[in-house]
């Protein structure tokens, strides 16, 4: 009986989410989810965004927060808690990131790129096709296989790729 509450209790733990003792989010978790979302290699906030202001104190959030592009320029995240009487703030990111989205292309429609897709702990790659052009920092959608479609930021010309948590 005890074994079967300490699997359950480490299960728990494992599923739960960064938050302080408070009942308030964690918002350096949140802005390293947003430094990983808009394409930081490095996961850093500091690299792409503007930092959250420490006075906002968010209610935790029970459930996985969305991560989305707000607008068409792609220099805001939009986070939300997608429950009832949840929460959304926006994170602009920094200059430097805008800059680079408004460069000119440097992968094109058809060509053949490397799909990376990199973990702190490894590093996979595969050849694909790109199915959109795209400037450094910008999405676009790739052909990965046969018909396996994906989106993925690029980062230099021919390569393509995400950063997983």
């Amino acid at each position: 009986m005890i074994a079967k509450m300490g699997i359950t209790l480490l299960a728990l733990a494992a599923t739960s989410h960064p938050v302080h003792a408070t009942g308030f989010e964690d918002l350096a978790g949140i802005e390293r989810q947003v430094a990983i979302y808009a394409g930081s290699s490095t996961g850093d906030p500091g690299d792409v965004l503007v930092p959250i202001d420490r006075r906002l104190k968010l209610a935790a959030c029970p459930v996985a927060k969305d991560y989305a592009w707000h607008g068409q320029r792609r220099d805001v995240v939009r986070v939300s808690c997608p429950t009832a009487g949840g929460w959304r703030i926006f994170v602009r990111l920094v200059q430097q990131q805008q800059d680079m989205a408004l460069s000119q292309p440097v992968v094109h429609r058809g060509d053949e790129v490397t799909v990376t897709l990199n973990a702190p702990s490894f590093s996979v790659s595969r050849s694909g096709e790109a199915l959109e052009s795209g400037a450094v920092g910008e999405w676009v959608r790739v052909r990965v296989g046969k018909d396996q479609e994906r989106r993925a930021r690029v980062l230099r010309p021919g390569t393509v790729g995400m950063m997983l948590p």
